[in-house]
């Protein structure tokens, strides 16, 4: 196939997301939060039973879509033979009596922009599992769809007549339709709509207006930014790798995995890059998330957990075709059962913050210490047990690097969080952590490659070996950083600014393409470096990666196509940090005059 990029853009309220193509057709959305049943699925198959919600007639032809700018709101402008129409989707959030409103509903608002337009709609939501069909029923300005499990409505101010029997209709004036799951719109809606697109592109503007950024390439930071926080789940704090599932890596490569859980580790880097912008909340509410977790946490701590802290559900496949028909179709996700020991560390460097940071500290209790030592304690207690590692592999284990490096790393925080407060016995377990964790990360050092391998006793070159740059255990010696650097570059580069994980086979065979987020930490370790040109022209490059939209996906193949789940946290975390490291290493202050 030729090459292709993801057409379409996100919304969401931190509740759920929607995935709407430059045809305003709604190709992928959960509700009533991210990791549920999908209400419309034809992104992975066009069988009936996946869900349609489409509004134009096939021989329709995209013009643009683009983000209100600062926001989260998506329109999206197409060519009907007959005239042009403008769709304007979001998902309502802004503050409503003294609280954060987010209803589980979908508003979509059409506007003719020339012409006579005509509109096709078809709104039919998917099957649930373990149902034979819904039923839909008329009221007297919505379609009810019976059977989703909850009221499931579809409110508008056009002929319900016409949709429901999927005839083509004349598009007169402004029109609405809101998708709810659940409580539905009892309300005027075009007075409402109106109003409540109003107070989203409110909230998100002043969300953007709170954010720290440096002056370079804030459009690409600020956007990347507002994806993280659509990934947030309100109600608990976790965050998800990705709103989507069975996107696969490459084609036909049986890569196919459910993104929409929250994992230690991407959420460990989501909550740094909130809080380098200054997005302190986020943090706050991710760590009480995290502290039910420890709370019920005994002798160990999985990679990943549900929305509400619960073991995420075993894998099984749904009968369609997947993405260009490149199955299976998963959900649920197997990784639960893995053991990854690098988790124990992330977390110690996700709240460290609560412990130290003093505008945190100035309106909240400092948390206990007792969940610093419990996850010291567990640390200890699996220091050199075989993991599956960051990469999660199924059949193979291993003393990773990349596990060592972040025994060190949650060690070096908890001997920062034991100073700060004085806690001697913490202080001492911490230290004698952080120096078995630096003995056992030099015993996979490779003097003859000039680089760290993969593993104790593997000299495979792994992309995650670059931490070892951008988390400052290589800091004291620059030369070897760099050595390091550049025995992985000429191992694991691609052309054009793009990078591999790794070339070996894994239990799926060779890797056919590139992992985005490692083509970002190339840059940032570039910059650490003092390489800063160079990784500057990289970060550029990367950013040609996007869609039309600045989205990022997982993977990226050496054509320049996107796959993977989308858009993925992990990429657009790489995007700044990257970005937070060339302006450090320029002495950039923030709001600079773009260079770029």
């Amino acid at each position: 196939m030729t090459s292709h990029k993801y057409n379409m853009g996100v919304i969401g309220n931190c509740s759920y997301m929607g995935y709407i193509d430059t045809l305003a057709s709604v190709r992928w959305l959960c509700m009533p939060r991210f990791d549920s049943y999908p209400i419309f699925g034809n992104l992975l198959s066009s069988k009936p039973e996946s869900g349609v919600f489409q509004l134009v007639p096939p021989n329709a032809i995209p013009i643009k879509q683009y983000y209100k700018e600062n926001t989260n709101v998506l329109c999206t402008e197409i060519a009907t033979q007959e005239g042009e129409i403008r769709v304007t989707d979001f998902a309502p959030r802004f503050a409503e009596h003294g609280r954060r409103f987010m209803p589980n509903m979908l508003f979509r608002k059409i506007e003719k922009l020339s012409g006579n337009p005509k509109l096709l709609i078809k709104c039919l939501p998917a099957i649930p599992k373990n149902k034979n069909q819904i039923e839909v029923t008329q009221g007297s300005n919505h379609l009810l769809f019976l059977g989703m499990g909850a009221t499931t409505r579809l409110t508008t101010n056009l002929s319900l007549s016409y949709i429901k029997e999927e005839e083509e209709l004349l598009l007169s004036e402004t029109a609405w339709l809101v998708f709810s799951y659940g409580p539905p719109l009892e309300a005027p809606i075009v007075e409402t709509g109106d109003r409540f697109l109003h107070l989203t592109t409110r909230y998100w503007r002043e969300w953007v207006k709170s954010t720290s950024i440096h002056g370079i390439f804030q459009r690409e930071v600020i956007r990347s930014a507002l994806i993280l926080k659509l990934h947030q789940f309100d109600d608990t704090g976790a965050i998800i790798a990705a709103g989507t599932s069975s996107l696969p890596e490459s084609l036909h490569s049986g890569r196919n995995w459910d993104y929409r859980y929250s994992w230690m580790r991407d959420s460990y880097y989501t909550i740094r890059a909130f809080a380098d912008i200054g997005h302190f909340n986020e943090m706050e509410r991710y760590f009480h998330y995290l502290e039910n977790i420890i709370s019920k946490s005994k002798d160990k701590i999985s990679p990943l957990y549900t929305l509400t802290g619960k073991p995420v559900p075993d894998e099984y496949n749904l009968d369609w075709e997947g993405y260009f028909d490149s199955g299976p179709v998963r959900l649920g996700n197997n990784a639960n059962i893995q053991q990854q020991f690098d988790v124990y560390g992330q977390m110690l460097t996700a709240i460290l913050p609560l412990y130290v940071d003093q505008r945190l500290l100035s309106y909240r209790e400092v948390p206990s210490l007792d969940l610093i030592k419990h996850l010291l304690l567990l640390m200890e207690s699996h220091f050199d047990t075989p993991d599956a590692g960051l990469w999660e592999f199924r059949n193979l284990r291993q003393a990773h690097t990349y596990t060592y490096l972040f025994h060190w790393a949650g060690a070096n925080a908890a001997i920062t969080a034991a100073k700060k407060h004085h806690n001697q016995d913490i202080l001492n377990l911490a230290l004698k952590l952080r120096e078995k964790a630096k003995n056992r990360l030099e015993s996979t050092y490779f003097s003859e490659l000039k680089r760290y391998g993969q593993a104790r006793h593997s000299s495979v070159a792994d992309a995650s070996t670059l931490q070892l740059i951008t988390l400052g255990y290589l800091k004291e010696n620059p030369d070897k950083a760099l050595e390091h650097l550049r025995s992985l570059e000429s191992e694991l580069s691609a052309p054009n600014s793009l990078f591999f994980r790794y070339k070996n086979a894994d239990d799926f065979g060779t890797p056919d393409n590139t992992f985005l987020i490692t083509a970002f930490w190339r840059a940032e370790a570039l910059a650490c470096v003092g390489q800063v040109d160079e990784a500057t022209e990289h970060l550029k490059n990367l950013f040609n990666y996007s869609n039309h939209l600045g989205l990022f996906s997982e993977d990226v193949s050496i054509d320049g196509s996107q796959w993977g789940n989308f858009p993925q946290t992990y990429s657009h975390v790489g995007l700044m940090n990257a970005v937070k490291r060339i302006a450090q290493a320029k002495e950039l202050p923030f709001f600079q005059e773009e260079y770029n």
